[in-house]
């Protein structure tokens, strides 16, 4: 460990799970410090669930250790318990009973923690709380879940894809709730196929692919670890000669799927000119093109040559 460096708040070494013939995590090492968010990234199958699940004490490792706040899950599991937050990715909750008595029935699982009426003003739920659970929004159902995870005043809080299936707007309220409690100095691991949620919440993230880790940094790191600044997809006609594009200079990748072609590129102003030059010279008419500045999802096409979309 650096010499300097806090003490992991998360620690995993070696870590392998599989399930008959299905590697799901080969091997994975990660430190999560204090007060930060970790991002694990990835798309489905990627091996995001299944590493939390076993740094949750929910499931078994095949292989590996981990230590959650100083302990291990084979000697201290009722201790670390008492000081984890755990949102699952489907967290099922009885639709009979009211918020309230929800959140009322997780906090008497704790010796110590925030109370019911706190934890659902923290979510923004006050004026639900006499309401049932089955009569909630999806947004609602994920605010709830969050308000039990948040009910023991945890120190660790685990997040699996809590955004997964929301519209904007319910996104970027649970967006906020996670913002409020890092401010508190409280350490989160989340897991997420969202690169923009990842980029806006974590400070370094992990992005794993086939159950490795191919990559980790903090999100402004990887990005500038792929050497471009900027993106341009464009569509054109049938006759479009992508190796020609590839040959334009200041393109340093061309990725082409369904009809779209993405560049990376290093200096926008000078490539878009030459671009449409160069369509121009092969007679082949734009017909869309958009620009951005290289995101996470940009990182995990360099590294797999697939979107997160395309998985």
């Amino acid at each position: 460990m650096p010499v300097g460096r806090p003490p992991a708040t998360l620690l995993v070494r070696g870590l392998e799970k599989r399930y008959r013939d299905v590697v799901a995590v080969d091997g994975i090492d990660l430190d999560v410090l204090p007060g930060e968010c970790f991002g694990l990234l990835g798309p489905n199958g990627a091996g995001k669930t299944t590493t939390i699940e076993i740094c949750e004490g929910l499931t078994a490792a095949d292989a590996g250790v981990v230590e959650v706040l100083g302990r291990r899950w084979e000697s201290d599991a009722v201790e670390i318990r008492e000081r984890l937050g755990i949102q699952l990715q489907d967290t099922q909750l009885s639709d009979k009973i009211t918020v309230l008595e929800t959140v009322q029935l997780f906090r008497s699982f704790f010796r110590r923690g925030v109370m019911p009426e706190e934890a659902i003003a923290l979510v923004q739920l006050e004026d639900k709380r006499h309401a049932r659970v089955g009569v909630l929004s999806g947004g609602q159902k994920q605010r709830l879940a969050l308000a039990c995870a948040l009910i023991g005043d945890p120190e660790l809080l685990f997040l699996d894809e809590p955004t997964t299936g929301l519209d904007p707007q319910a996104r970027r309220q649970v967006w906020e709730l996670v913002e409020a409690f890092k401010r508190g100095g409280h350490t989160i691991v989340l897991t997420t196929h969202y690169m923009d949620e990842a980029e806006r919440l974590c400070e370094r993230v992990a992005i794993m692919d086939h159950g490795k880790v191919i990559a980790r940094g903090t999100p402004r790191e990887l990005v500038a670890s792929i050497g471009v600044e900027h993106v341009v997809e464009f569509s054109a006609g049938p006759d479009l000669d992508v190796t020609a594009i590839g040959r334009v200079s200041g393109v340093r990748d061309v990725q082409g799927s369904g009809g779209l072609v993405a560049l990376q590129v290093t200096e926008l102003h000078r490539v878009v000119p030459r671009l449409l030059q160069e369509l121009d010279r092969q007679g082949v008419p734009l017909t869309e093109l958009r620009t951005h500045s290289a995101t996470l999802e940009d990182v995990f096409v360099t590294l797999t040559g697939r979107h997160l979309r395309d998985v």
